[in-house]
């Protein structure tokens, strides 16, 4: 079979980029063997011709890759069979919008838009063209995700009576890298609540379900948020005012399922700032009527993401029949989950993008626009009435 060939927008090298996620996520596994076997890389789309060439060389891609600077261009290409756009969300619907009518499949980082109705506009966009569609909510595919899923479908924890997730972002009073700063315009569409949060509550609620009844509480506790220069954090930036809530409190209630009881409860807590020392930056902890499943990252707000130093845990405490005499030591298991080889030999960022893209070659198990307008649109209920 031949390989998929991919356009990648948003490749950059650019020294005003703080990251690039196209360069830490995507590349790493189209360039792998792995990734070779069933994709190829044929072309970037930058902001000009010149600034795509620049990042072919830079990344050391094949003298033949083609260099875009205009979607209009791009989605003409006969030659390219999967658009994958990684740059910020403001951006998306705009420079996949010509590959999505010209019938072409299409991957977009998560958010998928900047609002409900441009993701709208692009699902129904792709049903009159016949186009495939990706959006990249990785956490759906992540071995974690998959061992908890095992543990609960085996009843290891009896019926999910409640599920808590709490999670902070780690920023500092120096704030946030200047980089980032559109964070805190809510208009740009990518912010805390739409990335860090929705990542989180995807997660969840891919496993346990929606939730009904939910209510939502934000409060924005820094109105002005500080920015620093990376490269050289004693260089003054200017800080920025924010419109985004940087406390987002959910709760509601899930659906009854063969592994969560009726009325069982969701509550998910959300904070800009910084755990108390030794607290972990992510805990999700499902609890059920025989026993708790709790996952833990030190490393990332978020864990789909993985990272860190310690990669994230599984814990599984299974509650005795007969409860010890005071001052009974009770542990919980350790519960393993892994990589699979080919994962191993990219980068972690890599690993879950990776499995995307072989959902994708496979023809099953990704997330697509419509996932992505559901979530879009649960996020948007949610704060739509909340002002700063």
């Amino acid at each position: 079979m031949a390989p998929i060939r991919v356009a990648l927008i948003g490749l950059s090298c650019s020294g005003k980029s703080v990251v690039s996620w196209a360069s830490i996520a995507h590349l790493p596994y189209l360039l792998s063997a792995r990734g070779q076997s069933k994709f190829k890389l044929v072309a970037l789309l930058n902001s000009s011709v010149d600034a795509a060439q620049k990042s072919i060389a830079h990344f050391k891609l094949p003298s033949d890759t083609k260099a875009y600077g205009s979607p209009d261009d791009l989605a003409a290409d006969p030659d390219v069979d999967l658009v994958v756009c990684c740059t910020r969300v403001d951006t998306h619907a705009d420079l996949v919008r010509p590959s999505v009518a010209a019938g072409k499949s299409v991957y977009v980082e998560w958010p998928l838009a900047r609002t409900p109705k441009e993701a709208e506009e692009l699902v129904e966009l792709a049903r009159k063209s016949g186009s495939k569609t990706v959006v990249g909510l990785q956490g759906r595919v992540s071995p974690l995700t998959g061992k908890v899923k095992e543990l609960l479908e085996e009843g290891k924890i009896g019926k999910v009576l409640s599920s808590q997730v709490q999670a902070y972002v780690g920023v500092t009073s120096m704030g946030m890298p200047a980089g980032f700063g559109y964070f805190f315009d809510r208009k740009v569409g990518g912010n805390l609540f739409t990335i860090e949060f929705g990542h989180a509550i995807d997660m969840v609620e891919y496993l346990l379900g929606e939730p009904t009844g939910t209510t939502a509480h934000f409060q924005l506790q820094h109105p002005t948020m500080n920015l620093f220069n990376p490269v050289d954090p004693m260089s003054p930036v200017p800080a920025v005012k924010s419109d985004v809530p940087d406390l987002i409190v959910v709760t509601g209630t899930l659906p009854s399922s063969s592994y969560v009881a009726d009325n069982a409860t969701l509550q998910l807590r959300l904070d800009h700032g910084q755990p108390f020392p030794g607290d972990p930056l992510h805990t999700w902890t499902i609890v059920g009527e025989k026993g708790q499943i709790r996952c833990v990252s030190t490393g990332a707000q978020t864990l789909q993401m993985l990272v860190g130093e310690k990669p994230p845990t599984i814990q599984l405490y299974e509650y005795p029949a007969m409860p010890g005499p005071p001052g009974t030591k009770v542990e919980a298991e350790d519960v393993e989950w892994k990589w699979e080889a080919w994962q191993e030999e990219v980068p972690v960022t890599a690993r879950n993008i990776g499995s995307l893209y072989e959902a994708f070659a496979e023809g099953a198990g990704y997330p697509t626009f419509e996932d992505a307008v559901k979530r879009q649109g649960q996020l948007d209920d949610m704060w739509k009435d909340w002002k700063a």
